[in-house]
């Protein structure tokens, strides 16, 4: 046979070219781009970024938790520390207290947070799997103050006041890298955690389960049909990362010693978020190495600056930048928009019932009385009691800036607050620096505010859901910690007593119940342009986007400038509310402006009901009024009352309102003799209401007549004595299919047997 010349084989590939290899160099290079422009920026010792990398190794482990959950829930789980930190005070406790060995309290510590994960995972979040996933996001905060609590109380057990601070290391072995001396238990914890990243990684790529996680992680419903048990797996999560939290915290407490209160503070938080924001929620040594980068900006600033106030804005520009810089691509893999949309649109009253007297005028009649209650609330009670009903009202239009931002264009915000703060501030500064108008003051602090939102915004165009959440939240601590902070910005900022001069240099507002009314006035109008915002073709386009951003923008809806705007009003309102909120307490402060508080008031809105404006009102006064006025049933506001609340209630208080306004929609309907489709729909039978109305028993019996005179017309015309039978208008009435007559010829199976074969027929509009 004649030989056929063949290619050449390829030649080797070059070392440089392997994909490894370059993975290797990329790697190696980065890191020393990052000492260099560390040891410029912020010169520190080589032993202080071990310890740094050693510290925030650990917080690595629980943003690996984070991750996990995120994949398989689609939540931000703000438990993630706190699943870890009962489990790991157990184990210290049981080392301090009847003096355990280490080998023996770890293992019962990692024992307890298997238990603990899978019991939250069975009894409360499960509870939630068809929920909106801010609600189940909420439950997570709740989840964390109530584990928060226990860790508290755990010590009382030991007769201890105060969770430890160290317990012995199982060796005595140490060495020095100048100037940290690293003990027993920072080997143990460098020894810890490579070991933990690998064995993840070999769990997820080579086990069935973790492969398993990563299908449900992808896509849980495609998962289900291939056969996962998607609700198992999610369980199998819940451990993992309850167990990366309880062995992160058992080390690091050796460490650091054990946390007093929550254990993600925010400065811990918002790290081990952003850690794994910019690994994308998926590369676990992306978010190790960003965790532990982080770490070590953190603490090379305290060194050599002494103070961490610049570590919170720091963060923020980071993570900016590399959310901004990735490809649109790779962000969008992580960026699941519709499982972050708020809840279901409040269903307005139907045409049908809207004009009858009971109707039009009790509906009302009772947002007049309402109004009547809260005017002369001032009158019969105390100046102390008016001053705490000028704060609901301010933080109910800090939670209707909320509703338009999140609710509607659904743009989720877990940092309202900032614009609040820097509202505040601006609308301190201009009446007591400048000694201009109140009203002029509260004018320019929602100008302000809009502007720094729109800015805070313009990522938005490009990063939505989570990571769009992670950067208004980092943007929150850099406004608390640095932008309010007198250390850097005294120059501008209000100081000392604000005074509340007189509205239009002639309307005295120095009272509280003046001030009341002044707030009261100004959230009455906000509340009428919100609602005529959401009545006009921009607040229709905002529930678009925020329903399916590519077809509204299939009809020519410019999604750009729609989310801007829902920006600028929501930014406007928080600013607005903040500049009444510095002259209602006579002074700027702090920790009103705290990164806690714009959970808070994200709760707060979740509570209420996210998609209505009702829902700010009714949660600002469920959760702020609770505990101001009825501090005895401020459990159900909290911890676990607040899990009992969201578990009974779904769509919030708010939605346990809507539901009692449709029940007497119902009954005028029924009285009425009216039949409303819209208050029938979602009833479990139909028919039943229907006929529970004399107009829906007067439409069954058309229906019936109508297709009883329509089969007497096909039986008639079925049979015509001088054509014969219509066979098609005989099967077009028939239940059933007419056999053909054996046929010889038909052969089933061979041995010469036949069966009879049935005529195809259509019944209903189906063949059979």
């Amino acid at each position: 046979m004649p030989e056929f010349p063949t290619a050449p084989p390829d030649p080797p590939k070059a070392v440089v070219d392997r994909p490894e290899v370059r993975r290797i160099a990329f790697i190696a290079g980065g890191a020393c781009i990052f000492y260099f422009v560390q040891q410029l920026l912020w010169p520190a010792p080589i032993g202080v970024l071990v310890q740094g990398m050693v510290i925030d190794g650990l917080t690595a482990m629980i943003a690996f938790g984070i991750s996990l959950i995120y994949r398989a829930n689609r939540i931000i789980n703000f438990a993630a520390g706190d699943l870890g930190a009962a489990p790991a005070s157990l184990a210290v406790l049981l080392v301090v207290g009847p003096g355990l060995p280490y080998l023996v309290a770890l293992p019962l510590g990692l024992m307890a947070g298997l238990s603990l994960g899978a019991i939250v995972e069975v009894c409360i979040i499960r509870r939630f799997f068809k929920a909106p996933r801010l609600l189940m996001t909420a439950a997570t905060i709740f989840i964390a103050q109530l584990l928060a609590f226990l860790s508290i109380i755990l010590p009382r057990f030991f007769n201890l006041t105060t969770p430890p601070q160290s317990f012995p290391s199982p060796f005595d072995f140490s060495f020095e890298i100048s100037p940290i001396v690293f003990r027993g238990n920072d080997i143990v914890a460098m020894l810890a955690v490579p070991i933990v990243i690998v064995s993840l990684l070999l769990f997820f790529r080579f086990t069935s389960i973790g492969i398993a996680v990563r299908a449900s992680a992808e896509s849980a419903d495609r998962a289900a049909l291939l056969g996962v048990p998607v609700k198992r797996i999610q369980t199998i999560v819940w451990v993992i990362a309850t167990l990366l939290s309880t062995l992160a915290i058992f080390l690091r407490a050796g460490i650091v010693g054990l946390p007093i209160g929550s254990v993600l503070g925010p400065t811990i938080l918002i790290r081990a978020l952003a850690a794994c924001v910019i690994g994308r929620m998926e590369r676990l040594p992306t978010i190790f190495a960003a965790a532990v980068g982080l770490g070590i900006i953190e603490q090379v600033i305290v060194w050599d600056t002494g103070r961490s106030l610049l570590t919170a804005p720091i963060i923020f520009l980071i993570v900016l930048g590399a959310l901004l810089f990735q490809r649109r691509g790779t962000v969008a893999r992580a960026d699941d928009t519709s499982t972050w949309q708020a809840a279901k649109e409040v269903r307005p009253i139907p045409d049908e019932l809207k004009n009858f007297p009971e109707i039009k005028f009790g509906f009302k009649g009772f947002i007049a009385g309402l109004g009547l209650i809260a005017v002369l609330l001032p009158l019969v009670l105390p100046e102390s009691r008016v001053n705490l009903l000028g704060v609901i009202l301010i933080y109910a239009l800090v939670g209707v800036s909320l509703v338009v931002l999140t609710g509607w264009a659904g743009q989720v915000s877990l940092g309202q607050v900032a614009f609040m703060g820097i509202g505040a501030a601006v609308g301190g500064a201009v009446t007591s620096r400048l000694h201009w108008d109140l009203s002029i003051a509260l004018v320019l602090s929602g100008v302000i505010g809009a502007v720094v939102a729109v800015v805070i915004g313009l990522p938005a165009l490009r990063i939505k859901g989570l990571f769009l959440a992670i950067i208004t939240l980092a943007f929150a601590a850099a406004t608390a910690t640095y932008l309010l902070s007198n250390e850097f910005f005294s120059w501008w900022l209000p100081q000392g007593r604000i005074p509340r001069t007189p509205l239009f240099g002639i309307i005295a507002i120095d009272s509280e119940t003046r001030f009341y009314y002044l707030t009261l006035g100004c959230l009455a109008v906000a509340v009428y342009a919100v609602s005529a915002l959401r009545q006009s073709r921009t607040g229709r386009v905002l529930i678009g986007i925020r329903e399916n951003e590519r077809g509204a923008q299939a009809f020519g809806v410019n999604a750009v400038s729609a989310k801007l705007t829902a920006f600028a009003v929501s930014g406007f309102l928080a600013a607005f509310a903040g500049g009444l909120f510095v002259h209602h307490q006579r002074g700027l402060g702090i920790s009103p402006y705290a990164v806690e508080q714009s959970l808070v008031v994200f709760v707060m809105v979740v509570i209420g009901g996210l998609g209505s404006i009702s829902g700010a009102l009714i949660g600002a006064t469920f959760v702020v009024g609770t505990g101001y006025f009825f501090p005895e049933l401020r459990f159900f506001v909290s911890g676990a009352g607040a899990l009992i609340t969201l578990m009974v209630l779904p769509g919030g208080v708010g939605g346990l309102v809507y539901q009692g306004r449709d029940g007497i929609l119902r009954r005028v309907a029924n009285r009425r003799n009216v039949l409303v489709p819209s208050l029938v729909a979602d009833a479990r039978d139909l028919s039943s209401i229907i006929s529970a109305t004399d107009k829906g028993r007067e439409v069954l019996r058309e229906m019936a007549d109508q297709l009883d005179t329509q089969r007497t017309s096909a039986a008639a015309g079925a049979f015509d004595v001088t054509q014969g039978p219509d066979l098609q208008a005989t099967e077009a009435i028939s239940p059933v299919s007419v056999p053909e007559p054996p046929d010889d010829d038909d052969d089933y199976g061979g041995g010469g047997r036949t069966l009879p074969r049935r005529r195809r027929s259509t019944v209903g509009g189906r063949t059979r």
